[in-house]
């Protein structure tokens, strides 16, 4: 009896664990430096299907100098909603060259869809509001290595 008590206390640790982990914001994505104009920015890269179904999910606040970058194989209709998403963002749809192609403001929580005006690669997610402070808009120039005339 002692012998199933302890294993059905591992198991449940085991599975609060899981659950923990499983609502728990990504942090250890690789991370690069982007340029908009004279700004920097901090950039988790998230670059497979897993990494990019998670997202910025459960995170309660990012740093106003930080950012993340979804990366796609191919350019392609992107679409983006916010179902678990706690922050207000600003999704950046980006061509390969770095060139902002549309912004759309995004409510927290929410499925809406927002999608790009083009097929991109590339979506940067900022604090809401972000790219309006800094005078970005569409025609925008992003630089940094994920960007490059092709």
């Amino acid at each position: 009896m002692k012998l199933l008590a302890i294993a059905l206390l591992g198991l449940s640790a085991s599975l609060s664990a899981f659950s923990q982990t499983s609502d728990a914001p990504q942090l250890d994505l690789p991370r690069i430096k982007l340029a908009a104009g004279m700004y920097l920015i901090d950039t988790q890269v998230a670059h497979t299907n897993e990494q990019r179904q998670i997202g910025l999910m459960h995170r309660p606040t990012m740093p106003q100098t930080e950012g993340m970058l979804f990366v796609f194989d191919e350019p392609a209709t992107q679409c983006f909603w916010m179902k678990n998403t706690l922050l207000p963002l600003t999704a950046a749809f980006v061509a390969d060259d770095g060139r902002i192609v549309n912004l759309a403001d995004m409510k927290p929580r929410t499925t809406d869809s927002h999608c790009s005006t083009q097929p991109v690669r590339f979506v940067l997610e900022m604090n809401q509001g972000w790219f309006a402070k800094k005078g970005l808009k569409a025609g925008s120039k992003l630089g940094g290595t994920p960007f490059s005339a092709k």
